[in-house]
């Protein structure tokens, strides 16, 4: 299905080849995404970018932060198109009035500022950009990590909420030129086959070799054609979990037609790469060969044929319950077998949601396939999320709302809570099949920490409607649908909704106008600048291949306190590391003293005897020019959502630095840094200190300063210190400067 070019190619007369009309540097220039990049680049250097984006969005668990964060540092008017959609903290906090408090700020900040504010369950996210704000050539930043709009000729990214700050504070997204991979598709797809499968296909390949990591991945060849707009969409959707840093796509009549039905023509352009274009990779993708795909528990790359799973059960679920060990850590008893049931997978849900799967040709076909079925009475349960309201009308007047009602399934208002454990928590132990973006641990609902598990698997829309027709057996699409089972229907956008509901400034600010708080949403605590020099508390450590942002800082129940800064750090590492919380609290409380001019000694005995070891090769340290907090050390940190929380919780609860032997995105490196800690680097292999033990770092703010490629840290011993060596990377002068300044809302005070 899936071939990785061991080197780069040319694209010369719409063919791969070795060999090019130009170097490969200037091929590197006739990209879409090079010609994208240079259009928004203000530096003048198209090796060191700095970028400006043409819109941004965000939703309602991170636009209360990023506004507060943006309002700290002297926010006045949104400089372009900015918004706040309302489809992640949707459902009202019972008894409280958390959620809708963030959503009248949302709506009075959009009235003072100049932006646009989407209500609760009228669009996802990602699907309202789609609809209402992509352009052919233009740039979006959002604030989650789903943020791309590729196949409709737009390169979009998801960061954490301070590279969206500095958007609106008129900065730039400054990155290195990011290298561009040719997604090469050819044939074309069989019946039954979904843009799910395709993604899944390509994440299984790519994932965990890095293929794609932090690069653009740039859809091209003779396939793309065969496939409408929103299978394109289906597959672009799905470029974030294999932890590329953004997409772009060939356009053609078919997204001439989506602009055209969107009431939008004026955005549509043409978008091919020029003849000759290089790229650094190439993943060839033959459609035709692409079969029904399932990415079983714990993650979008654990990828199997659902063919091959129904053909190997018993070896299949035991090399899964295997890899779960490590992700569960034990933490409670885990078990697939008992899902077999007369030799076949037995699942109790099905759920076809969010900016994945809510597409219209998604629910289209699962209502094709379920035509006159029933998924019965028993454990099964199927619920469909139509991924906006035009969607949802446009399948109740096309009769497929009716199909779908009828079988037993449930329908529901747009909302991204499955994807991310607020909506459809599976019972403990039951297995999920949805086609949504993620499946890593916890992410459905379920706690460890309380006893309770359960798991999610990714497949498309088309077979998880073939496994609700057959109530629950895993079914592979093309083993269900019989010739002209799938029709194919005419969209029609009606736009009527979103012009009664959706507030939109056009732009034009409003500075009388009050912001509407509620007692859930609070200010950013105090934040020091960094202090000469560090005594970290190894406040977790952890051995997984690879630790989530879920992992991090939880999903669902805490999101109502995503305004929350203090509320919300209460979670950090909860379903992880149960006990990092108070540890960093404990070592925090020392900074917090000697921050107000007191001696650590004081709130902590700790401090005293390990400051007596530093001393013995640095006598000078002390508490006036030594700061006290923790860090964490994880091999591969930062997997899955954008959300800045991953890192602001631990600088809230004192953190200085991650340790790693390497960040899985960029963006959750860039979260840390926007948060003034330090990314330091560790070799694979080594770990030179312990859990609960502390690491001293002198001179780390000269280290910052000086562009120092290694930095000396030490492990602190009962009677001595060992030393170990790390580094930072690559960082940018305003980058260094934030980590000097302590977080980004200190650098913009200045």
């Amino acid at each position: 299905m899936i071939k990785l070019h061991d080197n780069g190619a040319f694209l010369v007369n719409g063919c791969l080849s070795d060999n090019g009309p130009f170097s490969k540097e200037e091929g590197r220039t006739k990209t879409i995404a090079y010609n994208i990049l240079k259009d928004h680049n203000v530096s003048g250097n198209m090796d060191k970018l700095q970028i400006k984006f043409d819109k941004l969005t965000s939703h309602d668990i991170t636009f209360v932060g990023i506004i507060q964060t943006a309002r700290a540092s002297g926010l006045e008017k949104f400089p372009i198109p900015y918004v706040l959609t309302n489809c992640h903290n949707s459902l009202c906090a019972v008894g409280g009035t958390i959620n809708e408090d963030d959503h009248m700020f949302g709506l009075t900040c959009a009235k003072k500022y100049g932006g646009m504010y989407v209500p609760p369950h009228q669009a996802v996210i990602h699907q309202f950009a789609r609809e209402m704000l992509a352009g052919g050539g233009k740039m979006i930043l959002g604030s989650d990590s789903h943020t791309r709009y590729g196949a409709l000729g737009t390169m979009a990214m998801g960061e954490g909420g301070p590279e969206l700050v500095k958007q609106l504070l008129s900065r730039t997204y400054d990155i290195n030129r990011p290298e561009v991979v040719a997604v090469y598709l050819t044939g074309d797809v069989t019946p039954g086959v979904g843009p799910q499968d395709v993604a899944l296909a390509i994440i299984g390949a790519v994932f965990k070799n890095g293929y794609v990591k932090n690069k653009v991945m740039e859809f091209v060849g003779p396939g793309v054609k065969n496939l409408s707009a929103d299978f394109r969409i289906g597959i672009d959707v799905m470029t974030t979990e294999t932890t590329c840093l953004s997409s772009i796509w060939q356009t053609d009549e078919e997204i001439e037609e989506f602009y055209a039905i969107h009431e939008r023509p004026e955005d549509y352009k043409e978008l091919n790469p020029e003849n000759g274009a290089y790229y650094d990779g190439v993943i060839e993708v033959d459609l035709s060969s692409v079969v029904p795909m399932i990415a079983m528990p714990f993650h979008p790359s654990n990828t199997y044929t659902i063919d091959e799973v129904n053909a190997n059960l018993s070896d299949i679920l035991a090399d899964v319950e295997k890899k779960a060990l490590v992700s569960l850590d034990g933490q409670v008893e885990y078990s697939l077998k008992d899902k077999i049931v007369d030799g076949k997978l037995y699942v109790e849900q099905g759920v076809i949601a969010g900016c994945a799967g809510g597409g219209f040709e998604n629910i289209c076909a699962a209502a094709d396939i379920l035509n006159g079925a029933s998924i019965g009475d028993d454990r099964f349960t199927l619920n469909v999320y139509p991924a906006s309201m035009p969607v949802y009308m446009e399948l109740i007047k096309n009769g497929c709302a009716a199909k779908l009602l009828e079988t037993g399934a449930v329908l529901k208002t747009a909302f991204c809570g499955p994807c991310f454990g607020a909506g459809d928590t599976p019972a403990n132990n039951a297995f999920s099949i949805r086609h949504s973006t993620r499946n890593f641990p916890n992410r459905e609902g379920s706690k460890l920490q309380n006893g309770q598990i359960s798991s999610v698997a990714l497949m498309d829309a088309r077979s998880i409607a073939a496994t609700a027709a057959n109530k629950g057996f895993l079914t592979s699409a093309t083993r269900q649908i019989e010739a002209n089972t799938l029709q194919k229907y005419k969209y029609h956008f009606d736009s009527t909704i979103y012009k009664n509901r959706v507030f939109d400034s056009k732009g034009v600010a409003d500075p009388d106008q009050e912001i509407q708080f509620g007692p859930n949403i609070k200010d950013w605590p105090k934040m020091g600048a960094l202090p000469e020099n560090l005594l970290l508390k190894v406040a977790s450590v952890i051995h997984d291949p690879v630790t989530t942002t879920d992992e991090l800082i939880p999903s669902g129940e805490t999101s109502s306190f995503r305004s929350n800064p203090l509320g919300l750090a209460e979670f950090t590492l909860s379903r992880k590391d149960p006990h990092y919380v108070g540890i960093a609290k404990e070592i925090a409380k020392c900074e917090k003293v000697r921050m107000e001019g007191g001696h650590p000694c004081e709130v902590n005995d700790e401090v005293k005897p390990a400051m007596t070891v530093v001393k013995t090769k640095f006598s000078d340290a002390n508490h006036t020019n030594t700061g006290f907090g923790s860090t964490i050390f994880a091999v591969k940190p930062g997997d899955g959502s954008a959300r800045e929380q991953a890192a602001s919780c631990q600088k809230v609860l004192g953190g200085w630095a991650n340790i790693a032997n390497e960040y899985a995105t960029k963006r959750y490196r860039s979260n840390l840094i926007n948060w003034g800690m330090l990314p330091f680097i560790i070799k694979e292999g080594e770990l030179p200190f312990e859990y609960l033990q502390y690491i001293f770092i002198p001179d780390i703010q000269n280290a910052v300063k000086e562009k120092r490629e290694e930095i000396k840290a030490y492990a602190v011993g009962e009677s001595e210190l060992k030393e170990f060596t790390l580094t930072l990377g690559e960082l940018t002068d305003d980058e260094r400067e934030i980590i000097l300044k302590g977080c980004l809302i200190n650098y913009y005070k200045g």
